[in-house]
């Protein structure tokens, strides 16, 4: 009779040790949901350090194919490299950038204003559209009792301002003085700390590769290990495909928009291969941008534009990606953009472009695990 009364009590015991067990889980994933919920934006900008160190140490990576040489000399020579490019298209250039930043700015403002005007007179409500005309704000202040300006006192002369004004102007321009530094200031930060982070990563990845490996159990170190270097083997070929990407999508639309004879092509250059680290998104937005800054140089420079921007787009998604990127990535485009526009509406711009690097992470794990052990190449099998 002792013995099933045991067993009983050890199975009570294993039943009552498994819900508690799966309880602290479900505590502990609904806090983790939370802390990411709340920090989204700090884990985003960590991320993109780590991007950033993964793609200076796969340029080190292809470095040593050419040169070999000790790690860290490799990677002093590509930042130097990288460093004199910056300069080099600052320096040179920056006088042009900042012209043609300043026509473009104006542009769109200018053709944003034609669309919605074009929108109005054919019945389409665009108040969502705040464009911030002056002319309607002044129409407006006019048309308000409310805010026109009191009438000094008698003793006063007419021509100043009451010192109720002058108070209230005096506020708004220091609240938009300490908006722009602040705004400034963060962008500034955010640069810098995700160079801090790259250069960090990439001076010494063995050594975080060897931390992270330690915090996983001993008995699935074997795995852990295996899932990481496939993320970091993945992650590193699509960053050297994306950056060859960018470059061909800068370098064609330049030249194709100088040669159509649109003001900007250098900005609308470096905008456009910028955007194309956010795959289909980033694309239409470019194109988007570059159809706007057209019109202003008349309807047949838009319609070259358009044209431009379709070759463009047919170069980068049937040519340089399956070229360039089929040994990285193998996600289908449905799933890239739903997952875009997911973590868009969710985190912003970071979730934005930080989609297809994530995404990749997430594919790499959930092939590893659906995965059996003789599907495995002989290098990924586990001891």
């Amino acid at each position: 009779m002792s013995a099933p009364i045991e067993t009983r009590a050890q199975t009570r015991g294993d039943l009552a040790w498994s819900i508690a067990v799966g309880g602290i889980g479900i505590v502990a994933f609904a806090a983790f949901l939370l802390f990411t919920w709340y920090y989204a934006a700090t884990l985003f900008l960590v991320f993109a350090g780590i991007l950033l160190g993964v793609a200076l140490t796969a340029m080190t990576h292809l470095l040593q194919k050419v040169m070999g040489g000790p790690h860290a000399l490799r990677l002093a020579l590509v930042c130097v490299v990288l460093a004199g490019l910056l300069s080099g298209v600052v320096f040179l250039g920056g006088s042009t950038i900042a012209r043609q930043a300043a026509v473009l700015s104006n542009t769109l403002k200018s053709q944003l204003a034609t669309v919605k005007s074009f929108l109005e007179q054919h019945g389409v409500d665009t108040s969502y559209l705040e464009l911030g005309s002056p002319t309607a704000t002044a129409v407006a202040t006019a048309d308000t009792p409310s805010t026109a300006a009191p009438t000094p006192p008698p003793g006063l002369p007419k021509n100043l301002p009451s010192a109720g004004a002058l108070a209230s102007g005096g506020g708004a321009i220091v609240s938009q003085t300490l908006k722009l530094l602040l705004g400034t200031v963060s962008a500034v930060g955010n640069f810098f700390i995700v160079l801090f982070l790259g250069l960090s990563f990439a001076a010494q990845p063995s050594v975080y590769r060897r931390g992270l490996l330690a915090l996983s159990p001993k008995k699935h170190r074997a795995n852990v290990t295996v899932v990481v270097d496939r993320i970091s083997d993945t992650l590193e070929r699509w960053l050297i495909a994306q950056m060859i990407t960018m470059a061909a999508v800068f370098l064609v639309t330049w030249i194709g928009l100088s040669i159509i004879g649109i003001d900007s092509a250098f900005i609308l250059g470096i905008q456009a291969g910028l955007l194309a680290f956010i795959p289909t998104v980033g694309a239409l937005i470019g194109g988007l941008i570059i159809v706007l800054a057209s019109l202003a140089s008349g309807w047949v420079a838009a319609f070259s534009a358009f044209v431009l921007f379709l070759g463009v787009h047919a170069l980068e998604s049937y040519i340089l990606t399956p070229i360039i990127q089929r040994q990285a990535l193998d996600i289908p485009p449905a799933t890239l953009f739903a997952f875009q526009i997911l973590l868009g509406v969710v985190f912003g711009l970071w979730g934005l472009a930080l989609a297809l690097p994530l995404m990749a992470i997430v594919k790499v794990i959930i092939t590893y695990l659906r995965e059996d052990d003789e599907e495995r190449p002989p290098e990924f099998k586990m001891a």
